[in-house]
């Protein structure tokens, strides 16, 4: 069932702040990658290119884990557990949009990338958000 997220929570996410990705692999072990990280409503989104091993794990495992830090107060964080849809974002909208919340230059993807955005719905939290 989706939560709700109180108003420290909603704070943290609007801010500047680091976003860490874990997904399982095929062998179980987990995988990490850092990421720019939105939301809309209580909903989680990031974006990825089509392929990616992230990728690959979400569309075996819809079932996430994505830990949140404040960029300046690394011990107000929550951790994040869900899962996650895709759908295609052939503009790269999402990856555009984020990279302003970030102040960072989205770059180029390689020729022939595909961008897909994901929403992820959280079922539970843990963690500490002033």
């Amino acid at each position: 069932m989706a939560i709700s997220f109180n108003e420290a929570t909603l704070r943290l996410l609007d801010g500047r702040n680091y976003a860490v990705l874990a997904t399982i692999n095929p062998d179980g072990s987990p995988h990490t990658s850092a990421m720019w990280v939105g939301r809309d409503g209580d909903d989680l989104v990031f974006s990825t290119v089509e392929g990616r091993v992230k990728h690959r794990n979400m569309l075996r495992d819809p079932r996430v884990s994505v830990s949140v830090l404040d960029s300046a107060d690394p011990e107000n964080y929550v951790e994040f557990r869900g899962r996650v849809s895709m759908t295609p974002d052939p503009d790269r909208l999402l990856h555009i949009q984020l990279s302003h919340k970030y102040d960072a230059d989205p770059g180029e993807d390689r020729p022939g990338a595909h961008r897909v955005v994901v929403r992820m719905v959280a079922d539970k939290t843990a963690g500490h958000a002033a």
